[in-house]
């Protein structure tokens, strides 16, 4: 499938549903084209994006939220690629037996 930007932004503009539906069939092609043991993952990632696209009320506030995953996710990766875990509740290093009492961050 070629990629025509000026196709997809005619019909972000013009036809929001059939611009949705080939969004959709191009996300599921690209997915089930990868291994099997990724595509849950996969798709659950791309289930968070459709959420944070839903919580955006403009293209542009989406793209904003977007952005903002994406480097939470790739400081997690830098962090751990460091050996240094962002907080103690998401280290492998913990296990059932550790007596660790997860506290809530103060808001």
């Amino acid at each position: 499938m070629e990629f025509d930007p000026q196709e997809w932004e005619r019909l972000a503009r013009n036809d929001r549903d059939e611009f949705d539906r080939r969004r959709r069939a191009a996300i599921d092609a690209v997915i089930a084209q990868a291994p099997a043991g990724l595509q849950g993952r996969l798709r659950g990632l791309q289930c968070r994006v459709d959420l944070e696209l839903r919580k955006a009320h403009t293209p542009l506030a989406g793209a904003l939220r977007l952005q903002v995953l994406m480097w939470d996710r790739f400081e997690l990766l830098r962090a751990t690629l460091n050996g240094r875990w962002p907080d103690a509740t998401t280290s492998p290093a913990t296990g059932a037996d550790d007596n660790v009492v997860p506290f809530a961050r103060r808001p």
